[in-house]
């Protein structure tokens, strides 16, 4: 599942990460150990940060940096009701895809066959 499993979580990362913080403020390293325990153990976690990034940026999340009593401070990532929003959109178009990936892996006898398809009885 290597590359695959890698090319479609770029797609749906976002949401996924926004699923999380959806449960209340994290800090990155919170969000891949999250992320880990749910069976994604080769997330990167420059990959989370790079999208922390672009998901504050589009005003999904804000951003309060709190004191650590280690290093510098940390950045708690809260969830805003724009952020909230697009999760919802996002659950909504994964419940659509994933009905008709179903449907289409139980049998293609509900999807029309290509006109110019050629027939597997010759």
């Amino acid at each position: 599942m290597g590359k695959l499993l890698t090319e479609m979580l770029k797609g749906t990362l976002e949401g996924i990460i926004l699923t999380i913080l959806s449960d209340g403020a994290a800090y990155g390293y919170e969000i891949t150990a999250r992320l880990r325990e749910q069976g994604f153990p080769d997330i990167a976690e420059g990959t989370v940060y790079a999208l922390l990034i672009r998901v504050e940026q589009r005003g999904f999340v804000d951003v309060q940096k709190i004191p650590s009593e280690k290093g510098p401070p940390r950045k708690m990532h809260t969830l805003t009701d724009q952020g909230r929003s697009y999760i919802e959109e996002f659950w909504r178009t994964w419940s659509f895809l994933s009905e008709r990936l179903d449907q289409l892996r139980e049998g293609g006898e509900r999807w029309p066959k290509p006109k110019n398809a050629a027939s597997s009885e010759n």
